[in-house]
Parts: C-alpha cells; sequence; structure tokens
C-alpha cells in the first residue's frame, strides 16, 4: 500500500492549523481545480468526530463520488479521516500537530490502497500517488496561507 507523508512548517498556533485542516469550505477552496464538492452528510463548516462527507469532485476527466468519516479526534494534536466508500480500495488520512517554539508543524500520513490488484499497483506507480501528493500539497498551501493569514 503507498503511503504519501508530508511535512509542513505553519507559522500559526497548532488549534488555528487543526480547525483549518478540518474546515469543509477550505478544503473546497484548495480544491477547486477539480469542481470538488461536498453534497452530503457534513457539508460545510468544521467536521467533528464521527460525522461523515460526501465529496464529488472530476479527477482524471470522470465524476467521482468519495464518502470519508472522521473515526479519531483529539483535539488539537491529531485527527483520522477514513474512506467509506469511493474509488479506493481504502485509504486513512492522519492529520498531525505538533507545536514548536515559534509555528506548527503539520504532519500528513496518506495510507491508501487502489482497487484492481496488480493493475492498481501499476496505476499508482505510473501516477497516482504522484497526483495524490500533488492534491495534498496544494490542500496544505492552502491551509498555511489561511493559517498564517490569522496572525
Amino acid at each position: 500500500m503507498p503511503v504519501i507523508t508530508l511535512t509542513t512548517f505553519i507559522n500559526a498556533p497548532a488549534e488555528h492549523c487543526f480547525d483549518i485542516s478540518r474546515d469543509i469550505d477550505i478544503h473546497i477552496a484548495s480544491t477547486a481545480h477539480t469542481g470538488e464538492q461536498a453534497i452530503a452528510g457534513r457539508t460545510n463548516g468544521l467536521i467533528e468526530l464521527g460525522e461523515s462527507v460526501t465529496w464529488r469532485a472530476k479527477h482524471f476527466g470522470i465524476w467521482q463520488n468519495l464518502t470519508s468519516k472522521v473515526t479519531e479526534f483529539d483535539h488539537p494534536n491529531y485527527f483520522v479521516d477514513e474512506m467509506v466508500e469511493g474509488a479506493f480500495k481504502s485509504f486513512r488520512h492522519e492529520h498531525r500537530f505538533e507545536v514548536t517554539d515559534n509555528g506548527t508543524i503539520m504532519q500528513d500520513i496518506f495510507d491508501y490502497q487502489s482497487p484492481l490488484g496488480l493493475l492498481g499497483r501499476f496505476t499508482d506507480w505510473l501516477f497516482l500517488k504522484r497526483y495524490m501528493t500533488r492534491l495534498l500539497e496544494q490542500r496544505n498551501r492552502v491551509i498555511k496561507a489561511e493559517a498564517e493569514k490569522l496572525q
């Protein structure tokens, strides 16, 4: 299973970074290029433990729906969302926040499994892991900008 780990320094308190990371509206802004919208479950504001959201977005020219649920939550240290239904065989996305002297280290650990066995693994190698990494990096740039704007 591919695992994408990203670390982003943000010059803002962990509480701000944590809340911005779980803000549905900020997520939509960070994925505007995919036309992503929240269409069911929690569709705006801050998602909480036990809540789910269904996203609709265009990836690789195909409209897709994906439902994820927040399964772990420790404000302002970490939360986890996991796919309930969607194109992946599975995914688990850990969002971790570490306080430093001058800000917050935000870490994403995105652990996913593609469907279709060997074909899925080939797709990961060929382009999917790079695509998902760029998607998460774009999201983190938006989170960082939003959090640092509050300073």
